[in-house]
This record gives C-alpha cells, structure tokens and sequence, in this order.
C-alpha cells in the first residue's frame, strides 16, 4: 500500500516556515544585549526608597569602584613601582573617573586650585575666626605643625595661609579610615600588599564596558611586571564590576556546560530508546526551537536578556523534550504507512495540546509580576513550550510521519510503567499518609521554610566575598550597608540639603558612632555657603589691626604677614566656584561620583560613611528625619524587605496561576471525577517536594517556587496521559513507554541541574528533579476505576 504521509509540497512549505523562524529567532538573539545584575530583580516601579537602593546599584558610584590588590613580589619597594605604572596606565587609558593609590602627583593642579579658592571652601571660616582671638588660635595651631611631618606642606605657605586653610581643607578631603602609605603609595596595614582604588567611566549595568575595564587592568598589569620573572606580584581585583561580570560570564559558561552535557546524557537515552540517530535528531529539534524561541521573546520584550534566564534555558529542555517522545513514540504502529501523525494528532494531540495550556496557564502569572526578572522567566517559559510545542505538532510529522521506527529499549520501558501502574494504586493510602507527614513539616516550620534571600541567586563564591572584605578594610572604602542620599531639583538645593545633613553627621561623630564621612561639599559647597564664608572676611585695614593684636609677643610678627593680608582682600571679590571649575581635575572625578543627575530628573548627593563602634543605623535615619530631602537606606534591610515582598507576590501570582490551571482543566474534563484524578497527584507531589525540603532544612526562596511550578506544568502531563489511558481502557505500550522515557529524561536533566555551581539553577533542579518523579509515580496511584469498565490496570498487564 502506498504511504500516505504529508504531500511534497506541504512538507516544503511547513519546513521552510519553521527554518526561517528559527532563524529569525537566532538573529534577535546575536543582538540581545546580556545582563547579570540582581536589579533585574528588583521592583520595576519602586518606593522612593527602593528607587534610590536600584539606582545606585545600577549606576552609583558603588557600582562603579573597582578594588586592585598588588600582593606578593620581591618587596615593598617593587610593589610600589608596579601600583605607580599600573596606575599611570589606567589614568591614560581614559576608563576611568578616578585612580587613587597614594601617589599624589596627578594632584598637583588640583592643590593650587584648593589654595587659591580655601576661603569658599574651607569651613572654618567664619566671623568668629577671624577676630583678634580666632586668628591668634589658628596661627598658633599652624605654628605647632612646623615640627611635625606636615610642617614642610605648611611652612612655604606660612606668611599667605597663617591660619591654616590649606591645611583645613586637605585634612577633610582625607577619609577617615584612609589607608596606610609605604613608598609613596597606599599599602595593606597587615599584608604585602598595594592597593589602588579606582571608579570606572561606564554604568555599573554595562557589562561589556565593564569587562573591557577588567581586561584593560589586567593587561596593563602584565605589562607592569614584564620581566620580574617568578619574583613578580599577583593581582587581585574586586568590586561591584567584578562580580557583575564574574557572575554574567559564569552564567553563560554553566549554562552552556549543563546544555552540552544534558544534551549528550539525553542524547544518549533517546539513542537507547529509539536505537536511531536520525529520531534523536529529530527529538532535539524541538528543544532547540524552545530555547531559541523563548530567548528571542524575552530580548523583543525587555530589550535585554538576564543571564538568570539564559540559565534557565536549560530548565525547559526536560520539559520541551517530552513533546517530541510523545510523539516519536506515540505515532508508530500505524496501520497505513505515512498516517500515525493523523492518528497521533486526533488521539494524543489534544491531551499533550491541554498539557501545554496548563503550563501556560501557570507561567502567565509570572508574566505581570512586578519584577522584571520574575516576570523574564515567564515569557521565556511560555514562549518557548509554545514553539517546541508547535514544532513537535506541526514540524515533526513533516520530519518523521510515523514517528520513531526504531524500538531501543521501549519495551522495557512500557512493561516498567505497566509494573508502576498495577503496583502503585495498592500504595495510595500510604502516599497519603506520606502526605500529611509533609504537611505537619511544612506547617511546622511555617514562613521559616522560605528564609532565603535575594543574595541567595548570586553565583558569587565566599571567596570572592571573602577577598571583596579584605581589599575593602585595606583600602578603608566607606560603608556600603547603609546609604545616604540626598535628592533635590537643582545641584544648588542638593548642596545646601547636603550641608545641613552633614551638620547632623557631625554631631554623631562626636558622640562615636561615626568615625567620618565624606561629602561633595567639602569640595563644592553650596553658592550661599561660599557667599557667608566670603562675607566672614574683613577688609584688608580692619585686618591688619587685628593681625597686629593677635601676633603681639608671638614668634611671627605681623609685618611678615602681608601677603595674607593681600589674599584675604583678593579672596573677598572671588566669584563662588561651580561645578565646572573642578572638571579639569582628580577633584572633578571625585564631584561627579558623589553629585549627579537621576534618571528620572533632578539631582541627587550620595554621603559616604564610615561607621564607628557605636553606629546605629535606626538613629543615624532619626538624626536626619527632619530633613525631607535626605534619604536613608539601609541596603541589608531593604532588600530583606523587597524580597520578602517579592515572593509574597510570587505566591500570590503561583495561586492564581495554579487556580488558572484548576479552572482550565475543569472546562475541558467536565468531570469533577476526573479533575481530582488529575490534581490530586500534582497537588500531593507538590507537598511531598516540599516536605521533603523542609526535613532537609533547605532555605527556600523564589526560585524554589518556580521549581514548584514546573512540578506542575511538567507532571499535568503525565496526570492527563493516566486519565487518558483510564478514559479510553487502552493501556497501549507506546503511550506507557513515552511517559517513562519522557520522565526519565525530565530528571535526569533537572537532576544535572541540581548539581549546578549556579545556586538559582541548582534551586529549581532539586526541586523538579524529584518532583517530576513523584508526578509520574503518583499520576499512577491516584487513578480511578470506572465501575462500569474492566479497569485499566488490568489492561496494563501487556
């Protein structure tokens, strides 16, 4: 008899369809910008509170600081000599806004601009300092530094600066845990190591920029220690940008990893079940058309992928390869050649068709989640079941019209899922009691079950949070646990805002619990701050009086300080200095790293701290609640709090996506008999999963639940292909032999996924890896007789 397959011309059309979508696919993709950054996670529309902490991991100076250890090597000396060429090399390659490590000469300019403007900047003067007392005391404070290691910065500027300015200001541009200095730059106080400190140009969300940041370093410092053989220094890098791009490159390189050996592991049971390597091909065309499907998806509709998704690419291989052994399998054995598609599509079809509806149904709720990242994987997820789904309906009868000719090891499999299906029904009672065991764990352990946190998905090991604390105490960088940031219209309402919250932080210096704290002021105060300052000095004959008064019996007479009198009186019709008079210089890099203007309009200052040993963050936010511009943000807390939220919302969205699939699932069985022989296995294996993570003490968090979801969107499968056996009283071997082999490739990819050096991947694998197993086990307890019907355990006896 003649086949009867799908015509030529059909054939040519539908494979060309799916070629050039694919392809289309592929082309999105090679443009699709990749991201790492765990502000992906974060609300996509913040409190004012939350929208400070996401701008500046985003974008704030923090995102932006690179920390350089120079370890090792001969000596002290040679160290030195490498942080001073490394140094050169960065500030020349036009990366970065600032490099600092100790040596100063870059700042030359920058100090005569401090001298020839410390009357607006410094803020010691004031009316009171320049009275006959007041200039008395500053003399003889300045008087006493000629015999310390700052008189030589202080005697050539003695007869031009006798009050001591200069000095004023350096010493509050220093911070207050500045790092120790060894030959001429910044050194470890307890290690062989020299330290640099720099802030990069791009965003801190420009990975690729970023990248190239750390490449540059990393060559420059090849170049620096050319030569010095073995006795040469090693590296070491830290900081936001290089966790962003450490964890962006290990996610693609993991991802990458368990898609090669999930592939040949599952390459390698399909060959085993179809005995032919032209039906494993044909299976992974689907899976490759999810991945491809769903990843182009995501990039139209955010405009950028999360390494977090392209990890999760990997998840939704052992679910969109279940499409294809449905169908390989269940479409032999036709008895017209070139017709088990028709066969297949009018009798599995519509059960595979209600088992991708139901996945849907799940994953949509993720869809309006108000978390970008949360909400990616939802249209990664439906986007791509959908298009394996409509690969395997459409493309594959076109590939192989009667599916898989070749019988492997299927056999097997059908007679082990007869086995399960006869045993298994016996052992209802005992699941059940299994089940409520589960839940007395969960109930038990309550909200304590979900303790992870938001740092929890970061792929980052402790040893590079290890050596991030390390270069941090070294250096003496600021306190990033706790912000605060001050936000106004205008730069010159910041600046006044800022002024008065840096009165506040004085006062809690006094009382110890900050050590200090670093500010744009100090280095641009505000125009009516410069203008009182300005207005403080008097005139060069009420001066001179009062100089004569002050020096009377002194070591320094008056007459030798003319030329003070001189700079006072020049000093006193100085225009105020703005933003743009510090551009030029290292002070400029400083100004723009601590002032700028918000996404969304305005202008904002970050304060710097450095906490002492009494900080209390909860009066640190009283002392400055009475300024309404002044923000603080507590980042441990906050993001304990928006995680918390966040996975409020993403039980929510799971409840309404699994009422969803209830609902979906009653309209299309219109039984309630056979509704609850659907549920009650995927309910049961969703609380056997997580009693089983409870008595393990696992800390779930969001991506455990999302694991919960593909329980479900996985196993709805299996439930629907149990009841379609039981409706029909067909236990047929191909149908049994595809449910195993469909399982058993679901849990061994999740199971290579559990495995994973990706925490978030490795969540949802130990999670769905079991629970996929317990959803085909339990599928086959929990059917239900037809009183009326011989019963289809029986006919599973093949």
């Amino acid at each position: 008899m003649a086949a009867a397959g799908p015509s030529r011309s059909r054939r040519a059309l539908v494979l060309l369809i799916w070629l050039a979508s694919v392809l289309a696919g592929v082309a999105v993709i090679s443009r699709t910008h990749f991201s790492a950054d765990l502000s992906a996670f974060l609300p996509a529309s913040p409190d004012p509170h939350q929208r400070v902490l996401i701008e500046q991991l985003q974008a704030g100076v923090a995102s932006r600081t690179l920390l350089i250890g120079i370890e090792g090597g001969k000596d002290a000396a040679q160290r030195a000599d490498v942080s001073r060429a490394l140094g050169k090399a960065m500030r020349a390659s036009g990366l970065f806004d600032q490099v600092q490590n100790g040596d100063n000469s870059d700042w030359a300019a920058s100090g005569t601009f401090v001298f020839d403007h410390r009357y607006q900047l410094s803020p010691e003067v004031t009316p009171d300092r320049f009275t006959v007392e007041g200039l008395r005391n500053a003399i003889d404070d300045t008087l006493s530094l000629l015999g310390t290691p700052a008189g030589n910065i202080v005697k050539p500027l003695l007869e031009r600066d006798p009050t001591g300015e200069t000095q004023r200001i350096a010493e509050g541009l220093l911070p207050a845990t500045s790092p120790r200095t060894d030959h001429g730059v910044w050194v470890s106080r307890d290690a062989p190591r020299a330290m640099l400190l720099a802030g990069t140009k791009a965003a801190g969300g420009d990975l690729d920029a970023q990248a190239q940041v750390i490449a540059r370093v990393e060559a420059e410092f090849a170049k620096a220690t050319q030569g010095l053989g073995a006795s040469a220094p090693k590296l070491l890098m830290s900081g936001a940008p290089v966790f962003s791009v450490t964890s962006r490159d290990q996610i693609k390189r993991e991802a990458l990893h368990l898609a090669l050996i999930g592939g040949i592991v599952m390459s390698g049971l399909l060959m085993l079940a179809f005995a032919s390597p032209r039906a494993l091909v044909i299976a992974l065309l689907p899976v490759a058309t999810g991945v491809v499907g769903g990843t182009a998806a995501v990039s139209l509709a955010f405009g950028h992928v999360h390494g977090m998704t392209m990890g999760f690419g990997s998840t939704l291989i052992g679910e969109t390869v279940d499409y294809a052994i449905y169908y390989l399998i269940q479409a032999r054995g036709a008895r017209v050649p070139g017709t088990g598609w028709q066969r297949w599509r009018d009798l599995n079809w519509p059960t595979v068709r209600l088992g991708l509806l139901t996945s849907v149904c799940g994953f949509a709720a993720l869809v309006f989640s108000g978390f970008p990242g949360l909400a990616q994987l939802g249209v990664f997820s439906i986007a791509g079941l959908i298009a394996a789904a409509l690969a395997t309906r459409h493309g594959l009868p076109m590939l192989a019209p009667d599916g898989a000719s070749g019988m492997g090891m299927r056999h097997l499999m059908a007679r082990a899922a007869g086995a399960i299906a006869r045993t298994l029904p016996r052992l209802r009672w005992g699941f059940l009691a299994l089940g409520f065991v589960a839940a007395g764990l969960v109930a038990w352990q309550g909200a304590d079950l979900w303790r992870a946190r938001l740092s929890s998905m970061s792929p980052i090991k402790q040893e590079m949070s290890d050596l991030d604390a390390k270069l941090r105490e070294d250096i003496g960088a600021s306190d990033a646990s706790t912000l605060v940031v001050v936000q106004a219209a205008d730069q010159q309402a910041v600046l006044r805002a800022t002024e008065a919250a840096s009165a506040r932080l004085d006062a809690l210096i006094e009382g110890g619990e900050l050590l200090g704290f670093e500010t744009v002021t100090r280095m641009l105060p505000s125009i009516a701050a410069q203008q009182l300052r300005i207005d403080s000095l008097p005139d060069a004959v009420t001066l001179r009086t009062r100089l004569a008064q002050a020096t009377a019996g002194g070591p320094l007479p008056a007459a030798r300080l003319e030329p003070f009198i001189a700079e006072v009186e020049k000093a006193r019709t100085q225009k105020p200095v703005m933003r743009a008079d510090l551009m030029d210089g290292p002070l400029g890099a400083v100004v723009n790293a601590m002032l700028y203007e918000r996404p969304g309009g305005g202008w904002a200052a970050l304060i710097a701290l450095h906490p002492g040993p009494n900080f209390d963050a909860v009066r640190l936010a009283a002392a400055l609640s009475t300024l309404p511009e002044v923000q603080v943000v507590d980042v441990g807390n906050e993001l304990n709090s928006l995680y918390a939220h966040y996975l409020h919302e993403a039980f929510v969205q799971v409840m309404v996506g699994a009422l969803a699939v209830v609902v979906l699932l009653g309209a299309y069985l219109r039984s309630g008999r056979r509704l609850l022989a659907v549920c009650e296995p995927l309910a049961l294996a969703v609380l056997l999963t997580l009693g089983g993570m409870a008595a393990l003490h696992v800390a779930l968090g969001i991506l455990h639940l999302v694991g919960l979801l593909l329980i479900v969107a996985v196993g709805s499968n299996y439930a629907l292909f149990f009841d379609q056996l039981q409706e029909t009283g067909s236990a047929d071997e191909d149908t049994l032999a595809s449910l195993m082999l469909a399982n058993l490739t679901t849990v061994v990819s999740f199971g290579l996924i559990a495995i994973s050096d990706i925490p978030a991947l490795s969540a949802i694998g130990r999670v769905v890896a079991p629970g996929a197993l317990l959803a085909l086990l339990l599928s086959a307890a929990f059917m239900h007789r037809k009183k009326t019907a011989t019963g289809v355990a029986s006919k599973m006896a093949l």
